[in-house]
């Protein structure tokens, strides 16, 4: 039974309280459905949304160079978000043209894609890009892995949006 649970919870919460040195740290994807009596007893709320587009292209770029580092993609020069920044500022129609801006500018725009998903989803999905999509050769060109890291992307919204649909007609 939920209130026999949350009750136990509360009433385990209160003894604690007795205990100077003790930090209670929670977190839940779904805020709407705490207890209030739960976070009436919290000193500090904080709430935390999911990742920025900035945020979203660091957690691909570090996955990349993971992969990079395993030599399962070739290697690259994808510029951390950073130095995209300052390209994308000072930008030449001959600095447009590089590489390396170029499969660092597809990985900002799949980065904007992938807004609203959490940093664990975000994490798995450029190794899905290679389960998924790639026959899993080592020192895989890094534009085709961007080609399959957009597809994963794709995926990933088509079963949010399945999900979604399947719990409203539920």
């Amino acid at each position: 039974d939920a209130v026999r649970v949350v009750n136990a919870l509360l009433t385990e919460i209160d003894k604690i309280k007795q205990h100077p040195n003790v930090l209670i740290l929670t977190t839940s994807n779904i805020t709407g459905s705490i207890d209030l009596a739960f976070v009436d007893r919290a000193d500090i709320k904080q709430y935390v949304g999911p990742p920025t587009q900035a945020a979203i292209y660091q957690i691909y770029l570090s996955a990349i160079q993971e992969l990079m580092d395993k030599g399962v993609i070739s290697s690259s020069s994808i510029m951390n978000y950073t130095s995209l920044k300052m390209a994308n500022m000072t930008t030449t129609t001959r600095a447009q043209s590089s590489s390396s801006l170029t499969q660092s500018s597809t990985l900002w725009r799949l980065a904007e894609l992938s807004s609203g998903f959490s940093g664990r989803t975000l994490r798995k999905i450029p190794f899905h890009a290679l389960a998924l999509f790639s026959k899993l050769e080592k020192g895989m060109d890094m534009d085709l892995f961007l080609v399959n890291l957009g597809m994963a992307v794709d995926n990933q919204t088509k079963e949010r949006e399945e999900l979604n649909n399947s719990l409203n007609t539920a």
